[in-house]
């Protein structure tokens, strides 16, 4: 895979992680048998880099909770974290502003230096508005209460495979999800000063949910993103951006066969930290 030919010394921050941390058939598997399930923070997150908190796209968490997954992780551990559904499953977008308005009153903040990405999913039937979607984004804050915020798109629609989508997304410097091995299109244009991918072909008959193949190609496409480089195996709708060191990626492994996405993660840390990345 061409790389970009960017200093390994400016490589930015890879992190890697699964969706959430509660899960019945991670404990035995991924949690060693017997450890008491308020310990399962604690010990994903020593395991792994980065969580995506889906909870919040269901419903609000309480302010304390994010206080206490703050505490409970280790210092340069990062959360990314879900939009909630009543700003994104709506008709009309630029109607949201409230309901953002009021997650971000709601506690999240309380992770501090431990928030990273927001992630925006929209429902697979919902086509691009490029009129509606532009004041969505205009709804975005690029700070709260003296905290920066960096936001992260996830469409799920072809109708986004375009360059005027990836044009907004730019404009408002706003990641937009690559979706990976899945059903959904995949837009891996850059448009932000970090990558946000979401990966979801974990099968039952890979012991490390990916062949051994495919963990080294995605372990290749983040180490390329991360060193300012664009992978060439992936859909782009629009023309690059010019080659930028220190870029950070947040790489999930989502859906696919769940019970096998720790070991997917893992297996994705250890050939990060065999290619000098972690």
């Amino acid at each position: 895979m061409a790389r970009s030919p960017v200093s390994p010394a400016k490589t930015g921050r890879i992190r890697v992680g699964i969706g959430g941390w509660i899960y019945q058939p991670w404990r035995g598997t991924f949690y060693p048998e017997g450890l008491a399930q308020r310990l399962e923070l604690d010990y994903a997150s020593r395991h792994l880099t980065s969580l995506e908190i889906n909870s919040t796209y269901y419903g609000a968490q309480r302010p304390a909770s994010f206080m206490r997954w703050h505490d409970e992780t280790p210092d340069d551990f990062v959360f990314s974290v879900k939009g909630p559904r009543f700003a994104m499953n709506r008709r009309v977008l630029a109607e949201a502003g409230a309901s953002i308005e009021r997650f971000l009153a709601g506690g999240v903040l309380n992770l501090r230096n431990k928030l990273g990405p927001i992630n925006w999913q929209l429902l697979p039937g919902k086509r691009f508005d490029p009129e509606d979607y532009a004041q969505f984004l205009e709804l975005l804050p690029v700070e709260a209460d003296g905290q920066a915020l960096s936001h992260a798109l996830e469409v799920r629609h072809e109708s986004f495979c375009t360059p005027e989508f990836v044009a907004l997304a730019r404009q408002r410097r706003a990641a937009i999800v690559v979706s990976g091995d899945s059903e959904y299109p995949q837009i891996a244009d850059v448009s932000a000063p970090f990558v946000y991918a979401r990966i979801m072909g974990t099968a039952d008959g890979e012991p490390l949910g990916y062949s051994p193949a495919a963990l080294d190609r995605w372990a290749e496409r983040a180490l390329t993103w991360a060193q300012g480089g664009n992978p060439g195996d992936l859909a782009t709708f629009d023309a690059p951006l010019a080659a930028k060191a220190g870029r950070d990626v947040y790489l999930y492994v989502i859906s696919g066969y769940k019970a096998r996405n720790p070991a997917a993660a893992m297996a994705l840390i250890e050939r990060l930290r065999e290619r000098g990345a972690q």
